[in-house]
């Protein structure tokens, strides 16, 4: 703890200063992983091994027992945690994720080692675990195995003290991690997610210091000072480092020397320890599990809650999907509860400020009490009396409904926390643009330009570029809360404006009038605009530098009805939004033969109610995840496996060739600067403006040393 300690201080007072030091945490966690992967299978085969047939089955039993009720607990802490959830909204910024196929989640390979030294070689440590069962078990009915055995155990031992002298510089290795998550975790991160960190948090504290050993201390002879007097350390070290993992070896140790203690002929419970810790890594622990809550936590925040009707479902598909990589398995719980993926972004931050950290802590003591309540009820220590049980109940109870209303009142009382329209509308250019004017006029109100197209020296003569825009086109023409004009066709003329070394203005257009003001010279080019066969024939586009995905813009809790092709077909009666574009309209009369389309001028109509009856808006997935931050009821459903894109480019005046050859130069180059890639990140993704100030230190905002902003 002190090393803790002293980290988030040396963090909080350098701040970014410390982040080299981050070096040699990682070099502490390599270390720490270098043994234990080595001593899993070595200490699986000899504990399984050395046993007898009638004391394999035995340990089977018990210990498969203990890990069912374990599950259930900590199903049951998932499923009260939405109690302490008060009622508030929430959208994101568009998710390559929500076009993107979700890996497949292949549950044989991670289980079954086709070739154990791939597994090792890629860490499938499932995989690397059911080989060393399987050696163990061929190694029970073998009269002549002592030899073996006795090579493993060497192996075994000589892993162990590896991995124990790496744990006595566990001081420097987690005062470095400390130090640098201290220095530049940044705290806007948990913005928006207070409420369950906190009850997360609170779960998960509530769990690993009283709910599960409150088990042990109930059932056997072993004391709740003894239990972490011998675990402190891996406690400390699996949350510093966020890995469950690197502590198995030690734990393995620390749980046979505490049996030790009550269990005068230990050799049996130390071979049942020896299979019991490595085995129980390898299934998901009462830490990983409380992860689902976030699919609660989603669907709460979202206004698309899980219903407890369906709490049966999501327990039972929550537990196995879970047996492999959480963040596989989260857009598959998400979608099938008809989620707003997007939220997995979130999940993604909690995971990592929070969650590897209470899993691993959590983790440490859910192996620790299968193995004790396992190693006990073996050695014939288990005791059910009626008074303790009554007692633990109770307690269990009243504090668990304690911790969660006491949230629920407290984060209630602090009023709506949706912050997603602020993030939104608040933002501006992320360079310094140029002077830029905006013209509201009718385009042909406009001062008299010399006919004809327009050129790149016309444009430098005349010292503006004239770009034609639509306003309200999020994100790439709106106007922000302080009334500029702003996003990221906007931004991007400002860049072009810039190296022509002329001003701009922006006129206000029709997209219909576009062919015929391009044409006359009236305006040089226009904001991108989707590349289709019908503006093909009035128009000439720059090559695509930006694709736009078809989507539908659904109500949240109607978002699983439109991810799916197969479920959107077999739907009757559809009601659809379609913009006044031809290609649109074609499109999803291919793909909706049945349904009622109803074209529309503006989308606001769809978000504000205006189209009677309307179940969906085909738009797409980049423009519609910035209006579902205005309008945060609705999400965007992208219907796979059916993913269709559509080009972006520039339009200007048919037959302008030499313009159309600058442009296309100049695309490159943003490309190739990362400027397009800059800009995307910004209005789209919803990504900080890296000219940001520095992170907060003592030396910094309080002495006043460590220089400039960055």
């Amino acid at each position: 703890m002190s090393g803790i300690g002293a980290g988030i201080a040396v963090g909080l007072f350098f701040g970014e200063m410390v982040a080299p030091i981050g070096v040699v945490g990682r070099a502490f966690i390599l270390l720490l992983q270098m043994a234990v992967l080595p001593y899993i299978i070595t200490s699986l085969i000899t504990g399984l091994g050395s046993l007898t047939l009638k004391e394999a089955t035995v340990l089977a039993r018990t210990a498969g027992g203990f890990l069912l009720l374990l599950w259930a607990i900590s199903v049951a802490a998932v499923l009260l945690m939405p109690l302490a959830f008060p009622d508030w909204p929430a959208a994101s910024f568009f998710s390559t994720t929500l076009v993107e196929e979700p890996p497949a989640f292949d549950f044989l390979h991670l289980f079954i080692p086709a070739n154990p030294f791939e597994s090792l070689a890629q860490n499938i440590v499932p995989a690397v675990v059911l080989f060393s069962l399987s050696v163990g078990i061929a190694l029970i009915a073998i009269e002549d195995k002592g030899p073996v055995i006795r090579a493993f155990s060497t192996l075994t031992e000589a892993f162990a003290r590896i991995t124990e002298f790496v744990v006595r510089l566990a001081p420097y290795g987690i005062f470095a991690i400390a130090a640098e998550a201290a220095g530049t975790m940044d705290p806007g991160q948990i913005r928006g997610l207070q409420v369950y960190i906190v009850a997360y948090i609170g779960i998960s504290l509530l769990l690993a210091f009283w709910v599960l050993p409150g088990l042990v201390t109930m059932l056997t002879p072993l004391r709740y000072r003894e239990i972490f007097g011998i675990t402190r350390d891996a406690l400390v070290t699996a949350f510093a480092t966020g890995s469950l993992f690197v502590v198995l070896a030690v734990l393995t140790e620390n749980t046979k020397e505490l049996i030790r203690r009550h269990v005068e002929q230990s050799e049996d419970t130390d071979s049942f320890i020896g299979v019991v810790i490595p085995a129980t890594y390898t299934l998901p622990t009462v830490g990983k599990l409380l992860g689902l809550a976030f699919v609660l936590f989603a669907g709460w925040l979202s206004g698309s809650s899980v219903s407890v009707a369906q709490y049966p479902a999501f327990a039972l598909s929550g537990v196995f999907s879970f047996f492999g990589n959480t963040y596989v398995a989260m857009p598959f719980l998400l979608d099938m509860f008809r989620i707003p993926s997007d939220t997995m972004q979130l999940f993604v931050v909690t995971d990592n400020i929070v969650g590897n950290r209470f899993s691993a802590m959590i983790g440490v003591i859910h192996i620790l009490v299968i193995a004790l309540l396992s190693a006990c009820s073996v050695a014939g220590l288990i005791r059910v009396r009626a008074i303790p049980i009554a007692r633990y109940a109770v307690v269990t109870v009243l504090a668990t409904l304690t911790l969660v209303l006491g949230v629920r009142f407290a984060f209630g009382s602090l009023g709506d926390s949706y912050e997603g329209y602020d993030l939104f509308i608040q933002r501006d250019l992320l360079d310094e643009g140029v002077p830029a004017k905006i013209v509201e006029a009718p385009p042909e109100l406009l001062p008299g330009v010399e006919p004809g197209p327009s050129t790149v020296d016309r444009i430098r003569q005349r010292g503006v570029l004239r770009v034609g825009y639509r306003s309200d086109s999020l994100p790439s023409a709106f106007r922000n809360e302080a009334g500029r004009l702003v996003g990221f066709d906007v931004e991007l003329m400002h860049h072009l404006a810039r190296d022509l070394g002329v001003t701009l203005e922006f006129v206000s257009t029709d997209v219909e009038q576009l062919p015929e003001l391009l044409r006359v010279g009236t305006l040089d080019l226009a904001t991108r605009l989707a590349v289709t066969p019908e503006w093909m024939e009035k128009l000439r586009f720059t090559a695509p530098f930006l694709d736009q995905t078809l989507a539908f813009i659904v109500e949240d809790h109607r978002r699983a009805e439109f991810n799916s092709r197969d479920a959107l077909r077999d739907q009757e009666s559809l009601r659809i939004a379609v913009p006044a574009a031809p290609y649109y309209i074609k499109k999803v009369r291919e793909y909706l033969p049945k349904a009622e389309l109803v074209e529309i001028d503006s989308v606001r109509e769809f978000f504000r109610g205006q189209i009677e009856g309307a179940d969906a808006l085909l738009y797409s997935a980049e423009a519609g995840s910035a209006w579902c931050l205005i309008y945060p009821q609705f999400s965007v459903a992208v219907p796979h496996p059916d993913v269709l894109r559509l080009p972006l480019a520039i339009p200007i005046a048919r037959g302008n060739e030499e313009l159309a050859d600058y442009l296309n130069l100049w695309l490159q180059l943003k490309q190739r600067d990362r400027t397009l890639e800059r800009l995307f990140d910004y209005w789209y993704r919803g990504k900080a403006d890296q000219k940001r100030q520095a992170r907060w230190s003592v030396l910094r905002d309080v002495l006043g040393w460590g220089g400039e902003d960055p």
